[in-house]
């Protein structure tokens, strides 16, 4: 420790510490040799002389005197060095910067006077290849340095960029699975509540907008990260720091990197769409334009639109938009084929749902859309909304000889089979699913429901369509008490996947520490049975599954409760208030 207080001085010719002690060890008087080596060290200023000896009547130590003159005298350079780094012409600010560097940085490891070596690197946009080298190689004094300077480290050592990023992209995902699996469960407040605005202003955004800076290099490596782990683990919400990082640097208006990115303004215009929720037409033209004018020779740039396409908030607003364009094509009597607006949805839903594949096989071109999705499929959901009209229609009409109309309750083949093979059918049979559940649709829902046991890739069990559903489904609490509900929703759906899926049993068990109250005892305790953990169980299910117990525990009536005469009522006695002093 006290090596590193003095260190590098003796290379500049200033006495030390150590000079000191020597001199003390090898003197006949020390009281004469310590008044030199103060007037040999001191201040060289004639009038200070005769002032230092009034100091020491008032019993100031001349450490503090000393401590304080250099306090002053460093701030005063650190504000200088500022200043020259915005003066004059280039060229000279930036010599004047590389000569103090030279003259000060043998004392970088001094402590004292560290804070002004770091402060003119981090004025210079190039630091010299030495100097970068020997700060890199010794972690205290990388620590130290400014982000300005970590950069131009940065930018030639992708491993050890790497190594600064990875915890950043860790701490992302479990923030995003930890809204997945939250205990709150509500329709109004759910993963895609928040605005794109807001989310940009999450910590790890803004540390990797700080870290990127305006360097295309850095930035470039950022993307490369995020590419490769959404390969390594198809892991979606990569895909959406793909779109909140670009978004952030245009925030910024870091033009040096938002004109570079060819995807720069596709993501911007999809950002708007996915801040209302909704692709209105003019955007859609617009989104249109970008994809319809990928050149020969570009197409690359599909893998990144792809990429910005698959962001589960991106998908979100694509399969809302087609729902709703679906209810408005049933009031114009027209069909899917018919409709430009709906087939570029589709062209989008597509190109997001391929991303994965498309920079897995490096084969940039759009995915064929099959015929039967548009001439079989979306016709089918729409049928299903004309079901509901009639019945609702049915309900109203003055019933005569014949009984009430029953919902229609089987579910035709073709759906349950899209929604096996098919992957954006699967995404938008899904959507229309939670779309029903919020409006409330008890009889819709029942009888959709059995098509989602087997779906495209396991869709309907993904955390995102989990976590609108049981956000949904607390829309419709008081169907829990009724028997058929809980056989149909339970039985027939969530415990199908609950022992080969832990997120399902998580899933499930939170809904029912949110709904339990609404469910019949008799069914409740088979399904505290059912969901009961193995021990193959992870923590999360375990800590769920006791929370759900410890519920049901205060529930419960007490044996001498039950049993008890009601209590008679009595008023409280009255409690004299202390009287006021």
């Amino acid at each position: 420790g006290e090596a590193a207080m003095y260190a590098g001085l003796q290379e500049l010719g200033v006495a030390n510490g150590e000079d000191l002690k020597e001199t003390l060890t090898n003197c006949t008087e020390p009281l004469k040799a310590i008044e030199q080596f103060q007037t040999e060290n001191g201040v060289l200023l004639p009038s200070l002389q005769s002032a230092l000896p009034f100091l020491d009547l008032h019993g100031t130590p001349r450490l503090e005197f000393h401590q304080s003159v250099f306090d002053e005298l460093r701030e005063k350079l650190l504000e200088r060095v500022s200043a020259i780094a915005l003066e004059g012409k280039v060229e000279e600010r930036y010599k004047k910067l590389e000569d103090l560097l030279e003259k000060s940085f043998s004392l970088v490891k001094m402590p004292s006077i560290q804070p002004v070596v770091m402060c003119v690197m981090k004025h210079l946009p190039k630091v010299p290849e030495k100097k970068l080298k020997l700060v890199m190689a010794d972690k205290d004094l990388y620590k130290a340095c400014a982000v300005e300077v970590k950069r131009q480290i940065w930018q030639d050592n992708q491993a050890l960029f790497g190594d600064e990023v990875s915890p950043l992209l860790k701490q992302y995902i479990l923030e995003k699975e930890n809204i997945l699996f939250s205990n709150d469960i509500s329709v109004l407040h759910n993963f895609f509540s928040p605005s794109p605005k807001a989310r940009r202003q999450g910590e790890v955004v803004q540390k990797l907008t700080q870290m990127i800076g305006k360097n295309v290099k850095l930035y470039d490596m950022v993307l490369q990260f995020l590419r490769t782990l959404f390969l390594r683990t198809r892991n979606v919400h990569y895909c959406t720091l793909r779109a909140e990082l670009l978004m952030s640097l245009h925030d910024l208006e870091i033009s040096e990197i938002c004109t570079v990115d060819p995807c720069h303004k596709f993501t911007w215009c999809l950002d708007a769409c996915i801040r209302e929720k909704f692709v209105d037409n003019k955007r859609a033209r617009e989104l249109q334009g970008f994809l319809d004018g990928v050149k020969k020779g570009q197409e690359q740039v599909l893998g990144d639109l792809s990429m910005i396409l698959c962001d589960p908030f991106a998908i979100n607003t694509l399969a809302l938009s087609t729902i709703r364009h679906l209810q408005d094509l049933v009031g114009q009597d027209t069909l899917p084929r018919e409709s430009p607006d709906l087939l570029l949805l589709l062209r989008m839903l597509s190109l997001g749902q391929g991303a994965w594949d498309m920079i897995d096989s490096q084969v940039f071109k759009e995915p064929k859309m099959e015929a039967e999705l548009i001439t079989k499929f979306l016709p089918m959901l729409m049928s299903f909304v004309v079901d509901d009209h009639t019945f609702n229609v049915d309900q109203k009409l003055p019933s005569e000889e014949k009984g009430p109309i029953p919902y229609p309750s089987t579910i035709p083949e073709a759906f349950t089979k899209f929604l096996q093979d098919n992957r954006i059918a699967c995404e938008i049979g899904l959507y229309y699913i939670l779309h029903i559940t919020k409006q409330r649709n008890k009889n819709a829902f029942l009888r959709l429901l059995p098509g989602l046991v087997e779906t495209f890739s396991d869709l309907a069990f993904s955390d995102i369509f989990l976590h609108l559903l049981t956000g949904n489904l607390t829309l419709l609490g008081d169907e829990f008490a009724l028997e058929e509900f809980c056989i149909s929703l339970f039985d027939g759906f969530f415990l199908t996947a609950c022992s080969r899926k832990e997120n399902v049993h998580r899933h499930v068990l939170r809904l029912l520490l949110h709904l339990h109250h609404k469910v019949a005892p008799a069914k409740l305790e088979s399904l505290q049975k059912a969901l009961e953990p193995t021990k193959q169980s992870g923590e999360a299910v375990k800590e769920l599954y006791n929370q759900l117990t410890e519920k049901l525990e205060l529930r419960k009536p007490s044996p001498a409760e039950a049993t008890e005469t009601p209590s008679m009522e009595l008023p409280l006695p009255t409690v004299p208030t202390p009287a006021s002093r």
